[in-house]
């Protein structure tokens, strides 16, 4: 059986990537098509969710165990789990973080079921639209990490901000503060 999966990028506007992999693929290897379908390196702790029809995650299935999770609570990883496992029909919706300092994912969708037919190799159908930045650089441009199409502050993160742009042109007075309705120790014992 074969899956026909799409996703996309709530960052950049016109990204959409289309691909088949088999049933009996694991999550490790549609982890790397997606990775190889946006131009990414293979350096990030990345992880897929199962989501609900609302976009709730649910299960997770992680690219290593880090051995953090309860006892109690069941931990898949990658490499060990396919995809027949957790997929079972069309319109099923899992979550794939590729930035995980910044839990910035890619929507995933399973648009089709193809039964009988099987792939050795997962095959990218479409596309198109560039990818979103793997890694947001917080001291870059914060426009460059959205992608084309959205617009952001026109403040970049550097250093160059000063109070007058930050709190507004009136400067902090010390003698505006009323300090009578504040309990300040003058540094003697009670």
């Amino acid at each position: 059986m074969l899956f026909r999966i799409k996703f996309i990028s709530d960052e950049v506007d016109g990204f959409v990537r289309e691909l088949k992999i088999d049933s009996d693929a694991t999550f490790l290897e549609l982890n790397n098509l997606i990775l190889q379908s946006c131009g990414y390196p293979d350096d990030q702790l990345t992880s897929f969710y199962l989501c609900d029809e609302e976009w709730e995650r649910q299960q997770q299935i992680t690219r290593e165990d880090m051995g953090v999770g309860s006892a109690d609570e069941d931990i898949y990883v990658m490499d060990q789990v396919r995809l027949s496992e957790f997929i079972e029909d069309e319109e099923q919706r899992l979550e794939f973080v590729f930035d995980p300092f910044a839990d910035r994912c890619f929507y995933l969708d399973v648009k089709e079921v193809i039964p009988g037919e099987t792939l050795r190799t997962p095959v990218l159908l479409r596309a198109k639209g560039e990818p979103p930045r793997q890694i947001n650089d917080f001291d870059s441009d914060p426009v460059s990490t959205l992608g084309k199409g959205k617009k952001a502050a026109e403040t970049t993160w550097g250093d160059d901000l000063d109070d007058a742009a930050i709190y507004g042109s009136n400067a902090f007075n010390d003698d505006e503060i009323d300090l009578e309705g504040f309990e300040i120790s003058d540094g003697r014992p009670f």
